[in-house]
């Protein structure tokens, strides 16, 4: 049980940044918008959770302007990739060993 506990990663404790998570390991990118639309997150709300998840190496941020409107789209890192599946698998495994 110990051992399980060693792989939930605290980067990855809120819904907002399990969702970018989850969003980002299906999709190649996603822009804020997207992002925002799916979580149901305010802009303030989300850029704390992406700045939080950027800090950590776990996503990355590429910008742009498409004319003269800003565009932002996220990335997961492999690094976040890997700990993202670590967390994953411990929860998994958390819920197996109590039921």
């Amino acid at each position: 049980m110990k051992n399980i506990l060693l792989h939930i990663n605290k980067a990855f404790d809120h819904r907002i940044r399990l969702g970018i998570m989850s969003i980002l390991m299906v999709n190649e990118y996603a822009e804020f918008t997207t992002l925002k639309e799916l979580l149901g997150a305010t802009d303030g709300n989300l850029a704390s959770h992406i700045k939080a998840l950027e800090k950590a190496e776990f996503i990355r941020i590429e910008k742009q302007f498409i004319g003269r409107k800003p565009n932002t789209k996220y990335y997961a890192t492999d690094v976040g990739k890997i700990e993202f599946k670590k967390h994953i698998n411990a929860l998994e495994k958390l819920l197996k060993n109590n039921t």
